[in-house]
Parts: C-alpha cells; sequence; structure tokens
C-alpha cells in the first residue's frame, strides 16, 4: 500500500458542521445539469424511444439525475444564408420576417405577424422530457447572439473583427425584448420557469468572428453592461420573475475583468453570477465576488477531456482528467451549481481524423432523424455519475482535508459524501473521519459507479465514499441506518 489519505475533517466527528463551516453559512448545492445547446436541437427530432432513453440517461432516477438545464434561445441567421454553422449549431430564432421586407430594420416585437412560435420544436422537446422526469428542475435560458437583423455584421457567428461587438448601436432594447418575450412564451407554452436569462455568453473573447462555425458575439464590459440592464428592465416590465444572470464568462480571470467593468447599476441588476471553468487562474476571486456581494454563483458551463486524447469511449486519461477538474472547481468556487457543456457530442473521428473525448455520450448527430441513433455512453459518464448520483440537491459543499477529494453533507447533517480522484499509480486506503461509516462505490477501466466494499481506492480511478453518522451515546436524534435508493445503472 502506498500510503493513507485522510479525507475527511475530525470536525465531523462532532457533528457541529454549521459553526465548523469557514467562512459565511454555505448555500447547498441546486444540482448538476447540462446546457441544451446543440445536441437538443438535433436529438429532440428523433424517434421517441432514441429521444426517450436518451433524456432517461442524463435526467432520469435511473440516470445522472441531472436536475438543470440551460435553455438555447437561438439568434437565427436569414433564410437566404448558405449554412455554414456545426452540426446542431443552427438553432432556429423565433422571429419571421414579413413578406417583402428588405434590409435589417423591418421587425417589430410588438407585431404578433413577425413572431414564430413553431420555432426550435427539437429543443423544445426537451423542456417538456426534463419537467417529466426531474424533481424541482430550474431552468435557465441563455443566448449566444442576436438575431442576424440586430447586428454589425448580418451573421450570428460573430463580428468580422472577432473584437469588436457585433450588436448594432442602440439595438439593446430590441434584443431585450426578443429575449424577454420568448421566455414569457416558452413558460406558458411548456407549463415551465425560467429562473435566470443570461443575455450574453463568453462575452470578452476573440473567440466569435463571421467565419466562426457556432453562434456568438463579442461585448465589452461597457456593453455587457448595458445589455444587462436593458434586459432586467424588460423583464420587469413584462411582469416576470425571471432575474439576469451573467457574465456567464469563459474563465475566472476574464470574470473579474467583467465585473470591473460594471457600474453599480449593472451590477445590482444581476440575480445570479454565472462564470465558466476553461481556466483555473484566479476562481477563488470569483468565489469573493460572490460572497462579497450575497449572490448566487453557478459554474455554468464546462467540458474537459484530455487535451488530444483520441476519441475513445473509455478513456480513463480523460475521465480523470474531467473528475480532477470538477473537484478544483467545487473546492475553489464552492458554486451552487455544477453545468456540464453539451452532455451528448457528435462522433468526432470521420475521415482519418483522431477525434477528441468530448461530452458524456457520443452518437451520430449527422445521422438522419429516422435511422438508428446508437449511444455511446462513455466513461465520463460514469465519472459524473459519480458526483451527480450521490451529492444530491440541497447537499452542502464542506471543508475537507486532502486536495483530491470534495466532500458534501446532506440538509440533515446525517449523511457525508466524498468523492477522491486516485490519478496516481498506487492504490490509496482512505481513512474516514471518525463516527461516519458507509459504502464505496467505484469507476476506473472496469468499474461503473458500482459498489464495493473496504475504503481502498484502486489506482487511476474515481471512487464515492457515502456515509452516515454512527448513533452516539446520548444522543437525542436517531441516526437512519438504512441508505436513501441508490438510482440504478441507465439500461
Amino acid at each position: 500500500m502506498a500510503g493513507r489519505r485522510f479525507v475527511g475533517c475530525r470536525r465531523f466527528a462532532r457533528r457541529d458542521h454549521d459553526t465548523a463551516a469557514r467562512g459565511p453559512p454555505r448555500r447547498g448545492l441546486e444540482g448538476w445539469g447540462t446546457a441544451l445547446a446543440w445536441f437538443a436541437n438535433v436529438t429532440g427530432g428523433w424517434p421517441a424511444a432514441d429521444r426517450e432513453r436518451l433524456a432517461d440517461l442524463l435526467y432520469g432516477p435511473g440516470g445522472l439525475g441531472f436536475t438543470i438545464a440551460r435553455y438555447n434561445i437561438g439568434g437565427g441567421d436569414a433564410p437566404e444564408t448558405k449554412p455554414y454553422l456545426r452540426t446542431g449549431a443552427a438553432v432556429p430564432g423565433f422571429w419571421r420576417r414579413p413578406m417583402g421586407a428588405t434590409g435589417n430594420d423591418w421587425w417589430r416585437p410588438d407585431r404578433e405577424e413577425m413572431w414564430d412560435w413553431s420555432a426550435d420544436s427539437a429543443q423544445r422537446w426537451w423542456l417538456d422530457a426534463i419537467k417529466a422526469r426531474a424533481r424541482a428542475p430550474i431552468f435557465e435560458a441563455f443566448s449566444n447572439s442576436p438575431p442576424w437583423f440586430m447586428t454589425i455584421s448580418g451573421k450570428v457567428s460573430g463580428a468580422e473583427k472577432a473584437t469588436d461587438d457585433n450588436l448594432r448601436p442602440g439595438q439593446e432594447g430590441l434584443f431585450a425584448a426578443y429575449m424577454a418575450r420568448v421566455v414569457d412564451e416558452l413558460q406558458r407554452r411548456h407549463g415551465i420557469a425560467f429562473r435566470t436569462l443570461s443575455p450574453v455568453n463568453e462575452p470578452n473573447t476573440d473567440y466569435w468572428h463571421a467565419a466562426n462555425t457556432q453562434e456568438g458575439a463579442h461585448w465589452s464590459p461597457q456593453r455587457q453592461a448595458a445589455m444587462i440592464v436593458a434586459t432586467a428592465a424588460t423583464l420587469r416590465a413584462r411582469g416576470l420573475k425571471t432575474t439576469i444572470s451573467a457574465p456567464d464568462e469563459t474563465n475566472s480571470h476574464v470574470f473579474l475583468r467583467d465585473w470591473a467593468g460594471y457600474p453599480a447599476e449593472a451590477r445590482a441588476a444581476i440575480g445570479q453570477l454565472n462564470v465558466h471553468s476553461y481556466g483555473s487562474l484566479h476562481q477563488t476571486g470569483v468565489r469573493d465576488v460572490a460572497r462579497a456581494s450575497g449572490i448566487r454563483l453557478w459554474m455554468s458551463e464546462n467540458d474537459t477531456p484530455l487535451d488530444k486524447d483520441p476519441e475513445d469511449f473509455d478513456s480513463l486519461d480523460s475521465a480523470l482528467a474531467f473528475a480532477e477538474h470538477v473537484v478544483m472547481d467545487l473546492k475553489r468556487l464552492e458554486p451552487s451549481a455544477w453545468v456540464f457543456w453539451q452532455a451528448v457530442e457528435d462522433l468526432s473521428t470521420r475521415n482519418g481524423a483522431g477525434g477528441s473525448n468530448w461530452g458524456l455520450i457520443k452518437a451520430d448527430l449527422r445521422a438522419e432523424p429516422s435511422a438508428a441513433h446508437p449511444l455511446h455512453v462513455t466513461l465520463k459518464y460514469w465519472v459524473m455519475a459519480q458526483f451527480s448520483r450521490h451529492i444530491r440537491p440541497g447537499y452542502r459543499l464542506a471543508p475537507v482535508d486532502d486536495l483530491d477529494t470534495v466532500a458534501a453533507l446532506s440538509p440533515d447533517g446525517d449523511e457525508l459524501v466524498l468523492v477522491h480522484v486516485n490519478g496516481g499509480l498506487s492504490p490509496r486506503r482512505l481513512v474516514t473521519p471518525p463516527g461516519w461509516s458507509g459504502r464505496m462505490f467505484l469507476t476506473d477501466r472496469v468499474h461503473r459507479d458500482a459498489p464495493i466494499q473496504g475504503a481502498i481506492a484502486p489506482p487511476r480511478s474515481v471512487v464515492t465514499l457515502v456515509l452516515r453518522a454512527d448513533a452516539r451515546p446520548g444522543s437525542q436524534k436517531p441516526v437512519r441506518n438504512e441508505r436513501p435508493r441508490r438510482m440504478g445503472a441507465p439500461g
């Protein structure tokens, strides 16, 4: 045995986790989820059996048990634009151009004939599927780009120059009206609630340009602030309870740059802070902004396959890299939610390419809707299960004395969940805190979130310890020995 890892915290022995927590009281974890862009735009049009199975894998009680979904409000290119966006990325917009309209100043949000509420039926199928599966689901709407006629370039992929803003000057109010009306209508038509709306995405970057293959738009911090204020005002004017989430920046370093550029009015309009974790620099800075502002923080987008790791559904290298990233996000950001990028990715080994290991599930997203749709459940899916199946909504992140371990306590304090990543080549004996005992679940090359005996993490593995507080002499509170029903393996 190479050595022992003490993965608990001795203060848990007293079960006084409230007074032991460092800093202000921690928010309960709201859950795990995924953005629906862009896989939902494809898979929502599959035959019922195929799309239902996929929804079960992600949101069903026998799957990952996701409870959060980020719905992409498409901007939409002009109908005459030659297709250029990547598979699934051409999310339809809800506008309708009247016959004979020319230029880009024809759209009027108060004219009903300029809206198309039949649009985006495939992604909208997922709203109903999630509502049917998840208990108390949380929906967020987000935009990657304004519609083409509100842009300077006339394309939803970005400005001609990647560092130029693409929203036409003075169009903030129209774009806000577009997003707010979509939120309002979809809530009513699908019987759901969008708790938040994110009007910009990875805004202060050089990712988005006209030759790009997905929707995107650059926004300077000043233009972001104007868009945030305009959208918040429009939501209020419509009587919606939906609040603003922002800035959905690509990493914490750029998030802090954006935040520094916001005036007080823009900061006050934000109900939720969103940050992506494509980079680990200054994550504790974002955490501190959230704490000081008293605003809920989400890690709202990430997928971390190992760089240059060729496509392999059972790649342990990418799975371990992903697990380590989740652990460190939770420890440094202390977010209220952790949301995957798109959980389903297209097969990527076409035409001799080595491919990559983005996604939790791989499928042929280019196949005809009526074709067979084999689903390739990857090892990353099972690593995700080590977190999402066991750390459930309402559990609170807790201090833990090991860099490779994240901990969470149940709302009643009687269950402690520890997820440990052993990326090394030797087994580790995990020493749990006094007064706790339970079971361990393992994912490695052979096991898939499988219950096993003992507390030894094999080499190159991810393990989850689900511990219950032991009965103590003189305790007035009974300790329930039964484990809540664990979610079974997906079919």
